[in-house]
């Protein structure tokens, strides 16, 4: 009994040390400030006397800031909320061959069943593929928007360049519409396509000739061909930029008199709209700079007005046509050439036998113009690196009588032509 008594009394001290040990651990390592509300709060927890441990107090999320009235910020988002109903997303199907993976005998040639044996032919097999029908896949996208609330939409033609697809207008909202492109501008890079219905919302068409350099600009449209309605914001980088678009089917496309931006422009935001801080398209969004980034181009909405009032006027995208092939004269070229005049549009022929000077029976050949006359003049504006014959000629109508100041073999005359119309 006494040794009985001796180990229970041992077994007891030895517990009291690991419970106190336990104790000691758990208390250190609770982030509470005072020693002795974390021991009461063990305790208590440990023998349940109905006490209940009292967290501290957690940090509530303060509720989200209006948006400075007037900020920038807030004229983003309104603009975006009240545009991107009438942007939609142009999607290009097309019917593709499905095919298929099987194992077969690629052997039908009985004589070579015959020579290697009936069940050769039988038991051979290899992976082989077949066409299993058709089906409707998608080829392309791009972006347009509304102009007119019948369902009008203007966009790039280089978006609608393909007369072997199908066209479907895929709306905010998410309904699919069938669409018909209606007309495809001949010099830009502009086409018009409409859908059934009415009651569209429509984007307010500003004036491209009033932008700055500087100022904020946001494009919409349908990044990638996959992310409908994506929101890009930057400022206009600069203005009358030319280059040389790729991407239509017709190959490459010149483009003068573009408005650059750094707002993020991606292949199917193509025909998208370029806006200014009131809601106003600004540009069609057209190309990007290759090789580069936040360089994106986008053609003047004033381009686009000419397009819709065409249509609406006439049923078609119509421009005068001269007919020649020309070079702009600098004063080093006409120094080094000793042409007699420093400026003007000298007419020359390409480089192969089919790039005339002047195209046979077009108004310049009926009017007299030869290779190597200088057109100086058009109704008494001098033709300049910045004032380009092409300028001077789009800027009329087909059908206009024009006055030609032309200088010939050292001899300058005034030449009458009629415009007719570039197919």
């Amino acid at each position: 009994m006494k040794y009985a008594a001796l180990r229970i009394t041992l077994i007891s001290i030895l517990l009291i040390i690991i419970v106190g040990a336990l104790a000691y651990s758990l208390v250190s390592n609770l982030k509470i400030n005072s020693d002795q509300d974390a021991l009461a709060s063990f305790w208590s927890n440990l023998f349940g006397n109905g006490s209940t441990t009292t967290l501290p107090p957690q940090p509530q999320t303060a509720p989200l800031a209006a948006l400075p009235a007037g900020s920038e910020e807030e004229q983003v988002v309104n603009l975006v909320q009240r545009s991107t109903p009438a942007v939609a997303s142009i999607v290009l199907t097309q019917q593709l061959p499905v095919y298929e993976r099987y194992r077969g005998n690629p052997f039908n040639d009985p004589a070579i069943c015959q020579f290697f044996g009936q069940d050769f032919c039988n038991n051979f097999s290899v992976p082989q593929t077949r066409q299993n029908g058709t089906q409707e896949q998608q080829v392309g996208a791009g972006s347009g928007f509304f102009v007119q609330s019948d369902g009008l939409l203007l966009t790039n033609k280089h978006v609608v360049d393909r007369d072997d697809v199908s066209y479907t207008v895929v709306t905010n909202d998410g309904k699919k519409h069938t669409a018909k492109v209606l007309a495809r501008d001949p010099v830009n890079d502009l086409a018009l396509v409409k859908i059934d219905g009415s009651g569209y919302p429509v984007l307010s068409l500003g004036d491209s000739a009033q932008v700055k350099l500087g100022q904020t600009a946001v494009a919409i449209g349908n990044a990638l061909g996959e992310f409908s309605n994506t929101v890009s914001k930057g400022i206009i980088s600069g203005l009358s930029r030319s280059i040389t678009a790729q991407g239509g089917v017709s190959g490459p496309e010149n483009l003068s008199g573009l408005i650059q931006t750094d707002a993020a422009i991606n292949p199917g935001n193509s025909g998208g709209p370029l806006l200014n801080l009131r809601g106003e398209v600004i540009g069609i969004n057209t190309a990007v700079a290759g090789g580069a980034q936040n360089i994106g181009f986008a053609l003047p909405i004033n381009l686009g007005k000419g397009v819709v009032s065409q249509y609406q006027k006439n049923g078609k995208i119509s421009y005068p046509f001269l007919g020649v092939r020309y070079m702009l004269i600098t004063p080093e070229f006409a120094k080094q050439q000793n042409l007699g005049v420093d400026y003007g549009a000298l007419i020359v022929r390409g480089q192969s036998a089919q790039d005339l000077a002047v195209v046979p029976g077009s108004p310049a050949d009926k009017a007299g113009l030869r290779e190597n006359d200088i057109i100086l003049e058009v109704n008494g504006q001098k033709i300049t690196p910045d004032n380009t014959l092409d300028k001077l000629i789009t800027g009329l109508k087909v059908g206009d009588k024009v006055t030609m100041k032309v200088y010939s073999k050292g001899q300058t005359r005034n030449v009458a032509v009629t415009l007719g119309e570039r197919s």
